[in-house]
């Protein structure tokens, strides 16, 4: 296969999450969709928490346990996005075929990356603040929720941010400490408040804890067994994450 045949081959490719979108709408059962998408029932359920976190509107509706493993529909959103990508595949293959050359077809290849950061929470920029070389970048996720994002000034000006702008929000799971309610926050840190949906234990290393933010957006934060005894955290229990404003890194549309 040559290059430029393998790079569209990869542009028409349907999208992993897109392609569970529609298998949910059509089997309606979590462990059904993640088979006929190629997922494990793991990965089904971190994409569709990607899924949720990235719209302003949840575009999956689910519940736990069930026949099927899991019982999943597309709220009206979902259906909408699912139309309109249907739509865009029936243009994207015109438009590939108008690329004038193969380095085109190579720029795009380039610019489709994925990243390795389990938590992705869109939002918008409310303020940007100048500190010396670096920006402090306020964000504004659904509900109202705020945390601030510390990136170089080069950063602020590559991305063009300033009010307004559209932007995800992306944080590693290890990057994530937990702590109590009753705990007194470190002020200088990001707070995330939510309640722990599931606990799922690794048989060697740090645990991973869900956790549903009031937004509806969900967090996945690596902790590990001890520091979940000392605190005593379970699944049901309100719990606080905290991180640094160093540790949010942002990502713009094209």
């Amino acid at each position: 296969m040559s290059l430029t045949s393998a790079l569209t081959q990869q542009l028409t490719r349907r999208p992993q999450r897109l392609a569970l979108l529609e298998q949910i709408a059509v089997q309606g059962s979590i462990t059904r969709a993640a088979k006929a998408a190629g997922l494990s029932y793991k990965a089904a359920w971190d994409a569709i928490d990607e899924l949720n976190n990235l719209a302003d509107r949840p575009l999956v509706e689910r519940s736990v346990g069930g026949k099927g493993g899991g019982g999943a529909r597309l709220s009206a959103e979902g259906e909408r996005l699912l139309a309109l990508y249907k739509r865009l595949e029936s243009l994207q293959a015109r438009l590939l075929e108008s690329a004038e050359s193969e380095q085109d077809l190579e720029l795009l290849g380039r610019l489709m990356l994925r990243t390795s950061a389990r938590n992705q929470l869109s939002g918008r920029v409310l303020a940007v603040e100048s500190k010396g070389r670096n920006d402090l970048v306020t964000l504004e996720l659904s509900g109202g929720v705020r945390l601030s994002a510390q990136i170089t000034h080069d950063s602020t000006e590559k991305l063009e941010l300033a009010p307004g702008r559209s932007v995800v929000a992306l944080i590693k799971a290890g990057w994530l400490r937990l702590q109590s309610l009753a705990e007194q926050p470190d002020e200088t840190l990001n707070q995330l408040q939510g309640q722990i949906a599931e606990i799922l234990d690794a048989d060697d290393g740090p645990s991973e804890v869900r956790i549903d933010l009031a937004n509806g957006q969900t967090l996945c934060a690596l902790v590990e067994p001890e520091r979940l005894a000392q605190l005593g955290l379970k699944a049901g229990n309100s719990v606080r994450a905290q991180f640094a404003p160093g540790q949010v890194l942002l990502g713009t549309a094209l």
